[in-house]
């Protein structure tokens, strides 16, 4: 239960850090620090409803979600990420509007918050830094950023002191938003892709049907579907044709094959050569480039 420990621990810090922060901002009048509380917050938020559905996605198949909740696991990311991007995209406007009207910067107070914020968010980023699950990967985004945030923050406040340019703070604020923006972009992506049913990306249809082709007694294939609960659990169904009465072996074969391109659930339909197959609408463009044997139902 490494992940859920981890993404708990995580919202804690991100909680009484973002409270924390809040008061040093204010104190500090420092829009990066002002603005890094409220992307705290959001984390801590959007960390809590991480935990809450990374537990509820581990919970065993039943009648009402007979694949089990995994998926939940990606809502919990869907989540973080969205709120992650509208803080980013606030906290950028807000910034551009401070690049026109320059404020007073406590230089001292914000040096001081900054050596604290990247100590606090290195220790809990090494905390967390381990797990596998896209909600974990989220929350692992979400300290990283803070660290680099903050690296970002102590930097900036003591070229402002030294320099006295008031602009260094939201420019700085600018950089890092859209330093997270742009990572929780392609976090997204990811995430779609599973809600799209999208092949998993470590998966080579082409490759894994010649594998299929090649074993002896397999005359054709048809029907493949290949999708993903979560990035790590995925799922296969396919026909196959053959006429060998040594349907045990046949299957355990193929299961083999599949399992090793990360797929352990598969689902194998076996049609003799002389039955047409039934479900000729759902099947996938690719197999229509199979031509070897007798190719039935084409």
């Amino acid at each position: 239960m490494k992940t859920e420990r981890n993404i708990l621990i995580a919202f804690l810090i991100n909680l009484v850090f973002s409270i924390f922060e809040l008061i040093g901002g204010l104190f500090s009048n420092s829009i990066a620090i002002l603005s890094d509380s409220l992307h705290d917050l959001g984390d801590a938020i959007s960390i809590g409803i991480s935990y809450i559905l990374e537990i509820k996605s581990k919970k065993k198949p039943d009648e009402e979600y007979t694949y089990g909740y995994l998926r939940y696991s990606i809502l919990g990311a869907f989540i973080t990420t969205a709120i992650l991007m509208i803080g980013s995209a606030l906290v950028i406007i807000e910034s551009v509007n401070r690049l026109f009207h320059p404020a007073d910067v406590n230089y001292d107070g914000m040096i001081i918050f900054g050596i604290i914020g990247v100590i606090v968010n290195v220790i809990a980023s090494f905390i967390t830094r381990n797990g596998d699950s896209l909600n974990q990967k989220s929350v692992n985004l979400h300290m990283l950023e803070d660290v680099f945030g903050w690296i970002v923050v102590l930097a900036g406040s003591i070229l402002m002191k030294f320099t006295d340019v008031k602009i260094i703070d939201p420019i700085m604020s600018i950089a890092v938003s859209l330093f997270i923006f742009v990572s929780a972009v392609m976090n997204l992506q990811d995430i779609l892709d599973l809600f799209l049913v999208r092949i998993p990306k470590n998966v080579d249809l082409k490759k894994l049907r010649k594998h299929i082709l090649s074993i002896k007694d397999v005359e054709n294939i048809h029907h493949i579907h290949i999708w993903s609960m979560d990035n790590i659990n995925n799922y296969a169904t396919l026909h196959i044709v053959t006429n060998t009465k040594n349907i045990h072996e046949l299957k355990h074969k193929i299961r083999e094959e599949f399992n090793e391109f990360g797929i352990n659930h598969v689902t194998i339909e076996i049609e003799g050569n002389d039955e047409e197959c039934e479900c000729i609408q759902c099947d996938t463009k690719m197999s229509t480039d199979v031509h070897h044997h007798h190719n039935h139902h084409h």
